[in-house]
């Protein structure tokens, strides 16, 4: 014979074992700020000992919100955007809500995928790292009202709600730091994504003619910045100046340098891109261009509250901008 199927915790279990109606018991786990704190610490070590698990599924038929958003990053394990999610985490979390994190790994396909099953999970709304495809799901989203915040680019026409900046005119400011600075002989090491190409148009932009370029596979890392600065000194063996896609690509470059002993900044000043956390212990020091990530993930996630809340967003395009933050690596010489 088959063991019996265990029976199910239910709601009236938890009640039963708290002393509690099972309404009260309710409004402790779905609304606690209408009952006491003592009343909730009841309901919830009577969850702890009965081993009851809310059905938020049920709950999210009722009312038609899952409590649940969907972020969709590149790569997980790239510095520049964790402060983005940690802050879109904690701002989420403090409103009621649960993040899902899907990685596309730059591709179109994956995204495309992830977000055929964000929304077949019922996500409140969703919140990419980029702009999505004009077609196809831009389009679905906007007929299905599901709010969408694109961010860490900048676009007039975005889906919905955005929060970003120009990576065009990123490229284009360190290249006009670059040249002020009397650097001719300069390049570019960068990944292959599209934003990062883009820094890279707005930089050759900028300097008025196309400059050596040494492009890796995204995500760079730092193995791909020793190849990329062997490369850009094969195409100019004058270099003076590097402009990396990233912070790690970088730090390749640095390592790369010291190998071949060339002096940074001495012979040679390189600027990253990202601000990550290793960027300031770098020697020398990495300057770098910082992108306020930490503020992208709190405005999304407010943008996203807003909306759940049925307010509207007084500023659909938020512009966070960027600066350039000068250390040792490109100190003057």
């Amino acid at each position: 014979m088959r063991p019996a199927a265990p029976q199910s915790v239910t709601l009236h279990d938890v009640a039963r074992e708290a002393g509690v109606s099972l309404i009260t018991a309710s409004r402790a786990l779905s609304n606690p700020a209408v009952v006491s704190k003592a009343t909730i610490e009841r309901v919830q070590r009577a969850v702890e000992a009965t081993g009851y698990v809310p059905n938020r599924l049920a709950g999210g038929l009722k009312s038609k919100r899952s409590m649940t958003v969907a972020a969709l990053v590149p790569v997980i394990s790239v510095p520049q955007f964790l402060p983005t999610v940690q802050t879109l985490t904690e701002t989420l979390d403090a409103a009621g809500y649960q993040l899902i994190l899907g990685q596309t790994g730059y591709d179109r396909a994956r995204e495309r995928a992830l977000l055929e099953t964000m929304v077949g999970r019922r996500v409140d709304a969703i919140v990419v790292a980029g702009l999505l495809e004009p077609q196809g799901w831009a389009e679905r989203l906007r007929r299905l009202h599901i709010p969408v915040v694109e961010t860490w680019d900048l676009t007039d026409r975005p889906v919905d709600l955005l929060v970003g900046f120009s990576h065009l005119k990123a490229g284009s400011a360190v290249a006009g730091y670059f040249l002020a600075r009397g650097w001719r002989h300069v390049g570019v090491a960068t990944a292959d994504d599209q934003r990062a190409m883009q820094r890279h148009a707005g930089f050759a932009s900028a300097v008025g003619r196309s400059v050596p370029t040494a492009i890796v596979k995204a995500p760079s890392t730092v193995r791909a910045g020793r190849t990329a600065l062997a490369e850009l000194l094969r195409q100019d063996p004058a270099l003076e100046a590097v402009h990396c896609s990233s912070d790690a690509l970088a730090a390749g470059v640095l390592i790369e340098a010291r190998t071949r002993c060339i002096a940074v900044p001495q012979q040679l000043a390189v600027c990253g891109f990202g601000d990550a956390d290793f960027a300031e212990c770098q020697e020398p020091s990495l300057t770098t261009v910082r992108i306020a990530g930490a503020d992208i993930g709190r405005r999304a996630a407010e943008m996203v509250i807003a909306r759940g809340q049925g307010r509207e967003v007084a500023e659909r395009i938020v512009d966070v901008g960027f600066s350039i933050v000068e250390r040792g690596s490109t100190a003057s010489r």
